[in-house]
C-alpha cells in the first residue's frame, strides 16, 4: 500500500509533528486473537509530510495481519520513515494488556547530523 505525502509547508524550520492512532488492530500469529494498540508517530519533517487519510488506511491494513508486536512496530516505522524521509522520527506502539502484561515498543532514527530543534539558534 502506498503512503501518500505532500510538500512540507515550512521546510526551513525544525518542528515536530505527532500523529496518534488510538484504534490500531492486528492479529496475534500464535493465537489468532486480536491485538489492540495506540500508535504514536512523531517526526521532524524534512521536505515532505505524511497525508493522514493515507496513513490511516495503511494502519488499517494490519487489521487481519498475523504479526508480533515487535515486528509490527518495526515494519510500520520502516514504511513511515521511508515514505516521509524525516530529519528525525520515533514510533511508539502502546499495546493493551493480556494476561497481566502490557507492552510498549519504541523505534527511533534520524538523519546523520540532525541535532533536534532545541539545538537550533533562536532567530527571533
Amino acid at each position: 500500500m502506498d503512503i501518500e505525502t505532500f510538500p512540507n509547508p515550512n521546510p526551513e524550520r525544525n518542528y515536530t509533528i505527532q500523529h496518534i492512532q488510538e484504534e490500531f488492530t492486528s492479529t496475534c500469529p500464535m493465537t489468532g486473537h486480536p491485538d489492540y494498540a495506540t500508535v504514536v508517530f512523531s517526526y521532524a519533517p524534512d521536505q515532505i509530510c505524511i497525508e493522514l487519510k493515507s496513513m490511516k488506511l495503511y494502519l488499517h491494513s494490519y487489521r487481519n495481519k498475523g504479526i508480533f508486536f515487535e515486528a509490527a512496530t518495526n515494519k510500520i516505522f520502516e514504511d513511515l520513515y521511508a515514505a516521509t524521509k524525516p530529519r528525525w522520527a520515533r514510533l511508539e506502539t502502546i499495546w493493551r494488556g493480556r494476561g497481566g502484561i502490557r507492552s510498549n515498543v519504541v523505534v527511533e532514527d534520524q538523519q546523520e547530523g540532525y541535532m533536534g530543534p532545541e539545538t537550533e539558534p533562536f532567530a527571533g
